[in-house]
């Protein structure tokens, strides 16, 4: 079987050089393309001397012509970014992964139309052991459906710029679909002053951002006389990255279709 052609979007950031790390060391994956916005001032540098290992490949903000060359584009940056590669990976027939977080309703349903013509794989979480505590937080929920109050608590580095994480979200969520209830309905994001005395049905979520944390997710479910925690701790983003790599092997031979993780991991 050929080599999957990656392209990566944001390619000198944070995530993009660890993306560009995982494409080096798999067998079965060579890097196509490497993205950048048009002023950045990596462009033209090769991608490799991000990672220490030049690979010929020169960074470019000329998405049309990079994408040509690629068989899936794996996507980390801002909504707005990844729509406008979206629609070209959706002209060119270019496979996709999307770990951005932070969409709308409206650029969620611009996901979901482009995916009737090119697969995509769509999660808030890439990591492979956060979504293995999405399935265990479903199970635990409806064990614990009465009596135990839910918090869900999250910690990321300082860049960040959405609030709460997509993968605290996603948290809130499934727990609030196995336990009957409505996440809009019952979710409180930060409390402060005379807040009164907590409704049962509330989920509350709390967020912390500083230093370089990668990311960090506990879920409490709260009762009397105990204490419940499900938590993730990333040491790396290294665990994002060869996720994303499995989804993408997940889409190889599929012409169409929205995909998340749990799907990718056989979990539904």
């Amino acid at each position: 079987m050929s080599k999957i052609r990656f392209a990566i979007a944001g390619s000198a950031g944070r995530m993009g050089r660890t993306l560009i790390e995982a494409v080096s060391e798999a067998g079965d994956a060579v890097l196509a393309a490497a993205l950048e916005h048009p002023a950045s001032p990596f462009l033209g540098k090769d991608a490799g001397e991000l990672i220490g290992a030049p690979c010929g490949v020169a960074i470019t903000a000329d998405v049309e012509s990079a994408l040509r060359g690629a068989d899936c584009l794996i996507d980390f940056t801002r909504p707005e970014g990844t729509l406008a590669h979206m629609e070209v990976c959706r002209r060119l027939g270019v496979h996709m992964v999307i770990g951005t977080t932070g969409f709308s309703a409206e650029q969620k349903a611009q996901i979901e139309a482009a995916a009737r013509e090119v697969p995509i794989v769509f999660a808030p979480n890439m990591a492979v052991g956060v979504n293995a505590v999405f399935k265990l937080l479903d199970v635990a929920a409806r064990i614990l459906d009465q009596g135990y109050d839910v918090e869900v608590i999250e910690a990321h580095h300082r860049h960040k710029v959405d609030a709460p994480s997509g993968t605290a979200l996603r948290m809130g969520e499934i727990v609030a679909q196995a336990l009957g209830r409505n996440l809009d309905e019952c979710a409180v994001y930060g409390r402060e002053g005379h807040t009164g005395e907590r409704p049962a049905t509330q989920i509350g979520f709390a967020t912390i951002r500083g230093g370089d944390v990668v990311g960090d997710h506990t879920v409490l479910f709260a009762g009397t006389g105990e204490r419940i925690e499900i938590t993730h701790k990333s040491a790396s983003r290294m665990s994002y990255a060869l996720g994303s790599m499995r989804a993408a092997r997940f889409m190889r031979g599929r012409s169409a279709g929205l995909f998340d993780m749990q799907d990718v991991l056989g979990l539904r």
